[in-house]
């Protein structure tokens, strides 16, 4: 039988969590969206929650990780930051190292 081990990582903060594969997710579905609406909606989370998210992920952050947009000929919405995308990325890449690590301890296991 092949077994698999499974992990969630998440970083903590001061305030509690920073970032977590939700908020990853949340982030990844305001750039698909272009608003908090749209993919809070797409998330099946309410907007509050959304906005409460981002909220503390931004007070966490050294910059913002998403700004809001006014304006313009669609009407403003939100934006990921560059702090954003590159959170995003490093998160996805820790979440790889340390998938690869367990893949590796596991084969090491017989049972």
């Amino acid at each position: 039988m092949t077994y698999k081990i499974k992990s969630r990582i998440w970083i903590e903060g001061k305030n509690g969590t920073f970032l977590a594969e939700g908020r990853i997710g949340l982030l990844k579905q305001i750039i698909e969206a272009g608003s908090i609406s749209a993919a809070a909606k797409s998330m099946k989370m309410s907007y509050k929650k959304a906005w409460e998210i981002i909220d503390g992920m931004n007070k966490e952050a050294k910059e913002p990780l998403v700004i809001r947009v006014s304006g313009g000929k669609g009407g403003g919405g939100t934006q990921v930051t560059a702090e954003g995308v590159e959170a995003i990325a490093l998160f996805e890449k820790l979440n790889k190292k340390c998938q690869n690590y367990l893949d590796k301890e596991m084969q090491k296991i017989d049972l």
